[in-house]
């Protein structure tokens, strides 16, 4: 085993909406576990809620991390965080600061989801179809927490509007008036990387024809869902992942917002069948030894 990933401190991986550690045998992080622990690194993915409202999942995620560090006797985490996790890290990271190294945002909704406008708009909770939709993800959401073998603990609540709008352009820029730290002055830029003793990086993907519908993909439905669902943006058509905008990835350092990767690709999923040409498990290497080379 190499100790090129050999961090500082651990390395904690928060899933996104209707996350899990582990279905069965079939974890979220598909192949990026493993690969941090033989480079060195102490790697623990974790659980919060799979629904719900970034601030309710920033607080279980808290008293996680606590317990984190009882347990290894580390003084600090490193926080990456896929989807709305990244917002759930942010959280963390501005509320406790004196626990977070860094924070890194994979495919974060970091200004918002025009997915999630989308749905607003055309599914609200007063409609029928919107309600059916509610209905859908609230028994998604039951079967995962049967089916997911990596988590023990107490059952997590689950609420679907407030997760809805924890992730619509209205909720997260409520959000960032409470925790700005990270975001870019300008559009499309980057922020800072050191805030208040902690470190903030991004990086993000989007769909490419002749690329991330080619190689694997071929094979991944998840790939089609994500082309479907890109058809509801706007502002940053042509520039998404099928569920988060390029430019609304950004949040300190950007390593990359172009990567040949759709929003499920960018964690590997599933089975690892992703594009071509494509190499997430790699992103999530370099960047252990990224964090490792800055003393993290």
């Amino acid at each position: 085993m190499t100790q090129e990933q050999a961090t500082r401190y651990p390395i904690v991986l928060v899933p996104g909406l209707l996350g899990f550690v582990k279905l069965v045998v079939y974890p979220y992080w598909y192949g990026i576990v493993p690969a941090l622990r033989r480079g060195g690194a102490e790697v623990i993915p974790v659980m919060v809620s799979a629904v719900n409202a970034t601030e309710i999942r920033g607080e279980q995620l808290l008293a996680r991390i606590e317990e984190i560090l009882k347990e290894t006797g580390a003084a600090k985490v490193n926080l990456i965080g896929h989807s709305q996790g990244a917002l759930t890290i942010r959280y963390v990271a501005g509320v406790r600061p004196d626990l977070v190294a860094s924070v890194t945002s994979v495919a974060g909704p970091n200004h918002g989801s025009e997915l999630a406008d989308y749905l607003e708009e055309h599914y609200p909770q007063s409609t029928l179809r919107g309600r059916l939709v509610n209905a859908a993800i609230r028994l998604t959401t039951l079967i995962l927490a049967l089916l997911d073998t990596g988590y023990r603990g107490t059952r997590l609540p689950t609420d679907v509007d407030a997760a809805h709008h924890s992730l619509t352009t209205r909720g997260v820029a409520r959000f960032n008036t409470l925790f700005p730290q990270g975001l870019p002055e300008t559009w499309g830029g980057q922020g800072a990387e050191l805030v208040n003793g902690v470190r903030y990086y991004s990086w993000s993907g989007t769909l490419q024809p002749g690329r991330t519908n080619r190689g694997k993909n071929l094979l991944d439905t998840t790939n089609l869902t994500c082309r479907l669902f890109a058809r509801t943006f706007t502002k940053e058509r042509g520039q998404s992942d099928g569920m988060v905008g390029r430019f609304s990835s950004h949040l300190g350092t950007v390593i990359g917002d172009d990567f040949p990767l759709d929003h499920f690709d960018i964690v590997n999923q599933h089975l690892g069948l992703v594009g071509k040409g494509a190499n997430p498990v790699g992103l999530f290497l370099e960047h252990a030894a990224r964090l490792k080379a800055a003393g993290l």
